[in-house]
């Protein structure tokens, strides 16, 4: 889990300064439409689009990354559950009994 934190810090930095770019451009749209200089809003316009959908589209590929190492994560976890349970079978069965016990004893309580 340590090892995706470098690769989390990168995202989320990348993910702040594409929002600062579009940010950014989008101001630069707003202050130009005071002007009401056609020829330079329609120049920002093509950028503000053109940002926005780099920035889509590199939020919409993060995400499926990212759905991707979790779905693979929780994949990796439910096996090395179920290899546990298979090579203890018998303090599985403990366990779960264990835990049985202390819910019972919480709902009994009502």
């Amino acid at each position: 889990m340590a090892s995706r934190t470098p690769h989390t810090d990168e995202t989320t930095r990348q993910l702040k300064e594409d929002l600062h770019h579009l940010t950014q451009t989008i101001e630069e749209l707003v202050s130009a439409t005071a002007d009401d200089s056609r020829s330079n809003i329609k120049e920002l316009r093509e950028r503000a689009e053109q940002r926005l959908k780099d920035t889509r589209d590199r939020l919409e590929s993060r995400g499926e990354r990212l759905y991707g190492e979790a779905r693979d994560s929780l994949t990796h976890q439910a096996d090395a559950c179920d290899r546990y349970v298979h090579d203890n079978p018998w303090t599985s069965v403990g366990l779960g009994a264990a835990a049985g016990i202390v819910i019972g004893m919480l709902i009994g309580r009502r």
